[in-house]
């Protein structure tokens, strides 16, 4: 029996150990940190063997085959060693690839990913469509191809993911916008994170889509030295006529695929703002190319709920409306947050800075901004760079920030969490920071 080993006690490594058990492997699961209750619960339930708080490198260096956490960087010294003994080290989404046979609609990008793949997968589901939801989101591909598989996942791929796939294919790839983020994991080189979110187009052939964001700078340099083998197609908020892909004609979203068209004004679309315009283009190319009929993605598009974390309006109360943008750890998020505003804005932002150039926000926050709040353990380079344009409040922790909060805003203002970092200085995700926001801002209520 082939020993698999798993290395992190997360969602997709669990996941990934009921996979191989059912597949026939002996699995060790090993995690450094400790195990979450309902993650030990899973695996004490299937008799998979397990540890948590340190790596037994007897039992891990024994292993045929390794699937690790996206969490662990390539470089870290245990998986530097696996590799110099020839033991493969792959990725859950590689795993379970392997061991399916479904299609797979595949979304990557720097921002709106998330809330394209929900989208996607919200239009598919309300046409009766059986397809499941995974990736970077939701229940781990590996535990679903184990325990309900389908024929067909919309996934969300972050480049971590993508970083350690290699015979993996998408039957379509949409690849949203591009821009810097996560450069700490990439040796603060943008053209490596580039490089990593093309790796969505390995094994792609002839007969597969590829469709892509002609408004980022980043992916359409990157497509002209690159031999693109599947058909692909564009989206773009420019106003222009095409003969395939998606443009606007004024407030109206125009989507054209093999002699097709597709039209629908932007204020019926459910989510507002630029950049869910361009989540909503490409997951209305993937449901035209899928063959669902304009009515049901119409209908898709104007019955989809907000998404949490992700410009998610917590309350409005004495005039003040509260947003949760929380999902916005880069710049480029941020930006298409505070493009959205129509008030005065209280921005709270700061976090773990991954190498962030803030100064193509300065004129937006000149124009928006009220007062920012910075959330973090060092919120020096905000001061700094924002401090000359706007009033600047530094806080070290939520229940500081939203005190701020109450002292500067009045009725008419939005007050918006969007961070432009990550969350690990202060909180345990994104999800964790902003679900922490909305109870603060709830209890303002009381």
């Amino acid at each position: 029996m082939l020993n698999l080993v798993v290395l992190g006690g997360g969602e997709s490594g669990v996941g990934a150990a009921l996979l191989g058990k059912k597949i026939g492997y002996k699995v060790f699961l090993s995690d450094k940190s400790t195990l979450t209750d309902s993650y030990r619960k899973v695996l004490l339930e299937h008799k998979l063997e397990f540890e948590e708080g340190r790596h037994t490198e007897e039992r891990i260096f024994a292993a045929n085959l390794v699937v690790k956490s996206p969490g662990i960087p390539d470089t870290v010294p245990l998986i530097v060693k696996l590799r110099s003994l020839g033991v493969e080290v792959i990725s859950e989404i590689e795993f379970s690839g392997r061991n399916s046979s479904a299609k797979y609609v595949c979304i990557t990008g720097s921002n709106g990913k998330t809330t394209t793949t929900l989208l996607t997968h919200h239009i598919l589901t309300h046409a009766g469509i059986d397809v499941g939801l995974a990736g970077n989101i939701g229940k781990s591909l590996a535990a679903q191809v184990a325990e309900n598989a389908h024929s067909l996942y919309v996934l969300e791929l972050s480049s971590f993911q993508l970083d350690t796939m290699y015979q993996f294919k998408a039957d379509v790839a949409v690849m949203m916008n591009i821009t810097p983020d996560h450069l700490d994991r990439y040796d603060y080189k943008f053209e490596n994170y580039i490089d990593s979110k093309f790796r969505i187009l390995n094994n792609m052939c002839a007969e597969d889509l590829f469709i892509y964001c002609e408004d980022s700078e980043a992916v359409v340099c990157k497509c002209v030295d690159t031999e693109i083998v599947p058909e692909s197609i564009g989206f773009s908020y420019k106003e222009q006529v095409v003969k395939s892909g998606a443009r606007m004609e004024g407030d109206i979203l125009v989507v054209r695929m093999h002699e097709k068209e597709f039209r629908i004004n932007k204020s019926e679309i459910s989510i507002k703002g630029r950049h869910n315009v361009y989540n909503a283009m490409a997951a209305i190319l993937v449901c035209m190319y899928m063959g669902i009929t304009d009515d049901l993605i119409a209908e898709g598009l104007r019955n989809f709920s907000q998404v949490e974390h992700r410009l998610e309006t917590v309350m409005l109360e004495d005039g003040i409306t509260y947003i949760n943008d929380s999902k916005a750890t880069n710049v480029d998020s941020a930006w298409y947050a505070l493009d959205s505003m129509t008030r005065p804005v209280v921005w709270i932002a700061g976090g773990t800075d991954k190498g962030n150039d803030y100064s193509v926000l300065l004129d937006l926050v000149r124009e928006k901004v009220k007062v920012l709040i910075c959330m973090g353990i060092d919120n020096q380079k905000l001061i700094e760079t924002f401090g000359s344009i706007c009033e600047v409040v530094n806080t070290h922790s939520l229940a500081d920030a939203m005190q701020a909060v109450y002292s500067y805003s009045k009725s008419g203002d939005t007050v918006l969490l969007s961070p432009c970092c990550a969350s690990f200085d202060l909180f345990k995700s994104y999800e964790d920071r902003g679900r922490q926001f909305k109870v603060a801002v709830l209890e303002l209520k009381k």
